[in-house]
């Protein structure tokens, strides 16, 4: 894994609307709940087709995270859904998608390759 798909720091405050991410390479870009919620790459949102579809719903204030091994976040909303495993080089290609597009662009692409 490369610098620029390590993350060195991760924030994500009670009561905000996003999560940031502080990346090897020293980017920084803030995921809002909307669309890592949307975007859940689980198979219960997803199934196990080749793309990863915005889903709306859900409860979108994050209760906890956490690092699954050396290569993902494991996010629970407050809703208790937690089967998500938002791998490192998943959220860096969505913060860049973030970066070019904005949150309205990406939520309007409707999907995602999976990589």
């Amino acid at each position: 894994m490369s610098d620029r798909e390590r993350p060195t720091q991760v924030k994500a405050p009670h009561g905000a609307q996003s999560l940031e991410i502080a990346w090897g390479d020293g980017k920084r870009i803030a995921y809002p709940h909307e669309i890592l919620r949307g975007f859940c790459p689980c198979a219960t949102c997803q199934g196990h087709s080749g793309t990863i579809r915005f889903v709306s719903g859900g409860d979108r204030d994050l209760k906890d995270l956490e690092q699954v091994g050396n290569y993902a976040l494991g996010l629970t909303w407050a809703d208790n859904h937690n089967s998500g495993i938002y791998t490192f080089r998943y959220l860096r290609a969505l913060g860049e998608l973030l970066e070019a597009q904005g949150a309205e662009g990406v939520k309007a692409m409707g999907e995602l390759p999976r990589v």
